[in-house]
């Protein structure tokens, strides 16, 4: 559903024939908060509502999760992620074929940066981790707060970070949201693909890992 909501609206600002074509990147932001959001308040009793890699190993770092879980979750993450672009790929199929750059293919499915710069590239991805993970902890901080509503609150982390950092590298955030998808770009029959740009892969591997690291890390040492 994460997949689904967030591809699904690039695809429909971006894609050739699409009724909202040209809606442009509020759109699409504030759409990727929302699709955080909708499966969070769905699966968040039964699953905690992390359908990321990194915040899974972050929780499993800082003891909010056994380990044994951690390879789980990523398989279905990542699983998810794939399904995902399958779909909107199967949705889409039409405006694919009408669209004739490569690059804005690619972009429905994964992310890219404004410039190619691999380690400052890595570093907005750790940065804006980090704010996203800080904050979801820190969610916990807030007194009083009616069950459901934290999901709220990380739909305005995603839209903040989107609108704040989100020209830089397109705020993965999330190797799965990534990664799913473009496995899905690289073998799906997509009319004019072009280059599935796995080089760019350590970007959304690493970065969005090791901020959400240091996010928990400084989380717990605060004396709160």
């Amino acid at each position: 559903m994460l997949i689904i909501l967030g591809d699904g609206v690039v695809a429909n600002v971006t894609l050739n024939k699409s009724g909202m074509k040209g809606a442009g990147s509020i759109q699409i932001t504030i759409a990727w908060g929302l699709a955080v959001m909708v499966p969070a308040f769905i699966f968040g009793a039964a699953s905690g509502a992390h359908f990321n890699p990194a915040l899974t190993i972050a929780l499993a770092a800082d003891g909010s999760m056994g380990w044994d879980l951690v390879p789980g979750y990523i398989i279905a993450q990542m699983a998810g992620g794939f399904l995902g672009g399958c779909i909107v790929y199967l949705l889409f199929k039409d405006q694919f074929d009408a669209t004739d750059n490569a690059g804005t293919k690619l972009g429905v499915f994964s992310t890219g940066p404004s410039v190619p710069n691999m380690p400052l590239n890595i570093l907005s991805e750790a940065v804006a981790t980090f704010i996203l993970v800080f904050a979801i902890k820190g969610i916990g901080n807030v007194a009083d707060c009616a069950p459901g509503l934290s999901n709220f609150f990380v739909f305005g982390i995603i839209v903040s970070i989107g609108m704040s950092l989100g020209g830089l590298t397109g705020y993965a955030l999330n190797p799965a949201r990534d990664l799913g998808p473009r496995i899905a770009h690289a073998v799906l029959p997509i009319k004019g693909k072009g280059s599935s740009n796995w080089g760019y892969a350590p970007v959304v591997i690493v970065g969005p890992v090791v901020g959400a690291l240091v996010a928990v890390l400084l989380y717990g040492a605060i004396p709160w």
